[in-house]
This record gives structure tokens, C-alpha cells and sequence, in this order.
């Protein structure tokens, strides 16, 4: 049976985004090979996305909207789109911000918009938001939002039960990955 890869491409300036994708890339990895990938490393790394069976995309809410960073990375894969190189891969998204809201759902649907013109899968979030234990503390099911301050990364900040709600997303994206590969090669 085929090994699934799950990439996890990121773009984090201050780090707080990247310990949410580190722990969306631990989830993954869990369940098959995962490769974490910062956007500034992107060209050493496109066979990598387009041999990946997933990808979780992460970055910070800067303006409501995806950083200048991952937009440029977006951008950057113009010719990808035309050849449709990642159609039928799955997708998925978390995001951070220093707000409670930070209008972090608008960058979700940005990276949501990203993976349907790729022609790929988009797979939520299905913690459930539970406040006795703090996951999914934001409520969101498009995708995963963490919060930060904007105090130095910490081993609270982002909070832990934030950073479990990414790892729990790295899972999901894995397991569906390993489904998707399965019934491809059953079908063969």
C-alpha cells in the first residue's frame, strides 16, 4: 500500500503560525509521510507539492486577508493551475491571528477559493468546539484559526489546546488522503 504525503506550506513572520502548522504537519505525520515547507523555500520544494497526495495551507490573517508572503506563493503557481498539476489532491487551511476573530474566516475562504480553482478536495475541521477543553476554541469548521498574542512565541502562545485542534486537522487530512489513494488504487 502507498504511503500518503501530506505538505504543509506555510508562511509565518512572527512564529506563531508556524507552531500551528508544526502541529498540523505532527497530526499528519502521524498517519503517513508529511513534509513542512516554508513559502520562502517554495522553489526547492515544488515536486514536492506535486507529488503530495495533500496540502495544508497556513498563514497568518494580516488585513483580513492572507499574507503578502502566502499570496505570493499563490501567485506563483500559475502554471500549476493551467496544467490542473494538483487536481484531485486534498486541501486544507488554518490560519492565526492576534485576535479572537481578526476576520480569520475571510482568509479561509481565500485558501478554500486557492484549492477550488487547483481542482482539489477541500477537507474542514470536524472538532468539535467544546469550551470545557478548549479545542477548537474559535468554532471554526472551514478550517482551523488560532490566536496568538502578540507576545513572543511560548509554550502557550498559541495555546496548546489551539495547537491540538491544528494537529487534530493534520490527522484528518492524512486519513482522507490514505481513503482517496485506496479507492484510486482499488479501482485500478
Amino acid at each position: 500500500m502507498h504511503m500518503t504525503t501530506t505538505a504543509v506550506i506555510y508562511h509565518s513572520a512572527c512564529g506563531h503560525t508556524e507552531r500551528a502548522a508544526r502541529a498540523a504537519f505532527e497530526g499528519a505525520a502521524e498517519l503517513g509521510n508529511a513534509k513542512l515547507i516554508a513559502v520562502e523555500t517554495i522553489e526547492r520544494h515544488w515536486d514536492v507539492l506535486d507529488d503530495a497526495d495533500a496540502m495544508i495551507f497556513a498563514c497568518p490573517t494580516y488585513m483580513g486577508n492572507v499574507s503578502a508572503a502566502f499570496k505570493t506563493f499563490m501567485d506563483a503557481t500559475g502554471g500549476r493551475w493551467i496544467e490542473q498539476r494538483w487536481r484531485d489532491k486534498i486541501g486544507a487551511g488554518l490560519t492565526n491571528s492576534g485576535a479572537a476573530s481578526g476576520d480569520k474566516l475571510q482568509t479561509l475562504l481565500a485558501l478554500v477559493v486557492f484549492a477550488a480553482q487547483h481542482g482539489m478536495v477541500w477537507v474542514g475541521s470536524d472538532t468539535m468546539h467544546d469550551r470545557a477543553t478548549g479545542l477548537n476554541r474559535a468554532g471554526s469548521y472551514v478550517g482551523v484559526m488560532t490566536e496568538s498574542s502578540d507576545a513572543p512565541v511560548s509554550v502557550d502562545n498559541p495555546p496548546a489546546e489551539d495547537l491540538e485542534t491544528a494537529r487534530r486537522l493534520g490527522r484528518r487530512v492524512a486519513a482522507w488522503a490514505g481513503r482517496l489513494r485506496n479507492a484510486d488504487h482499488d479501482a485500478a
